[in-house]
């Protein structure tokens, strides 16, 4: 038997149906777990109720606070956090940029309401608590866990509106066959980064779209309101259009890091074309997000401009990533990474 701390945030897991049809998270942590089996010690901490779509950088701080405080309580042996999925690619991720404990930290949430006429809040959270319970998953950083499968943070991805599962992305660390808990991986993990500081509420990174024919104008609106960092979302292994190369060599020149990502769902930045595509990105100055989807890179890039951070600290962030193991293996770092 393992001691548990809950955190409840809100989302789709404490959402109910109002009387104008809109789904609304309104159930405190205390009514989330009510079908819990009480197979662990489990104590409660309502942390907000909120819908994960409304949620600002402060309050990722608060939710990171709370964690922290959470793992380092000695009673504590491991940590579930509930969440909506709209964002949750995004708080696990600074979460685990920052977990410094052995403790598993463990997302989850549902996909369907709890006043569902077959809610999946419940099993999700059952089978969280048995992850965060798991000496096996002891040095694994913070984990998503839903549907059965529990992935890495690092390199999640909401890729389904409707699926049960809607996560793809990161490392697949384990599963559940019926209720028994199968580690099949562990990521090999950077060493934590500093904890959000109360510049972390404010400041302001924005996601620019380099689609076919997307001119200039956003990014260099962006630099020109004060945006801290701007993140390229650009196409293939890191491309842009005309143009992009002379704003972002302006926008670095004005003091504004560029951060160079892809739309495309799997697989890293790897710049390679001329004519103003990733070579000359990076030459004008955008750092490259290596495996970084831009959601997720816009989460790092907003934790280290928050504090501050040089050119060559961002970059080593977004690359010292070391590679992926079989559970209980010896890992090296993944040169494509």
């Amino acid at each position: 038997m393992a001691s548990i701390r809950i955190l409840g945030t809100g989302g789709t897991i404490s959402s109910r149906s109002t009387a104008d049809g809109g789904l609304v998270a309104s159930e405190r942590i205390e009514e989330v777990i009510g079908t819990l089996s009480r197979r662990h010690t489990i104590s409660v901490r309502d942390v907000m109720v909120s819908g994960s779509f409304q949620l600002q950088f402060s309050d990722l701080r608060a939710i990171a606070r709370a964690a922290r405080e959470a793992v380092l309580d000695p009673t504590v042996d491991g940590v579930v956090i509930t969440h909506g999925t709209d964002t949750m690619e995004e708080t696990s991720f600074l979460l685990d940029l920052v977990h410094a404990s052995p403790k598993p930290v463990v997302f989850t949430g549902s996909s369907r309401p709890a006043d569902s006429a077959a809610p999946d809040g419940p099993q999700n959270l059952e089978e969280a608590v048995e992850a965060a319970a798991s000496p096996e998953l002891r040095d694994a950083g913070v984990l998503v866990s839903f549907a059965g499968v529990i992935r890495s943070a690092r390199g999640l991805r909401n890729a389904s509106t409707l699926g049960t599962n809607p996560f793809a992305g990161g490392t697949e660390v384990a599963h559940f066959i019926g209720d028994t808990l199968h580690v099949t991986a562990r990521p090999l993990r950077p060493a934590p980064l500093s904890m959000p500081n109360e510049d972390f509420d404010t400041v302001r990174v924005d996601i620019i779209d380099c689609s076919l024919g997307a001119g200039t104008d956003l990014f260099s609106h962006a630099v020109q309101v004060g945006s801290n960092a701007v993140i390229l979302s650009g196409t293939g292994l890191g491309n842009a259009g005309p143009g992009f190369s002379e704003a972002v060599q302006d926008a670095v020149r004005s003091g504004c890091f560029v951060v160079l990502s892809t739309r495309v769902p799997d697989g890293p930045v790897v710049p390679t074309y001329g004519s103003g595509g990733g070579t000359d990105l990076v030459r004008a100055g955008a750092i490259p997000s290596g495996d970084l989807k831009p959601p997720q890179a816009r989460i790092l890039a907003a934790l280290l401009t928050s504090q501050p951070a040089t050119p060559e600290q961002i970059l080593h962030a977004l690359t010292a990533f070391p590679g992926r193991t079989a559970a209980g293996t010896e890992g090296v770092a993944d040169p494509t990474r």
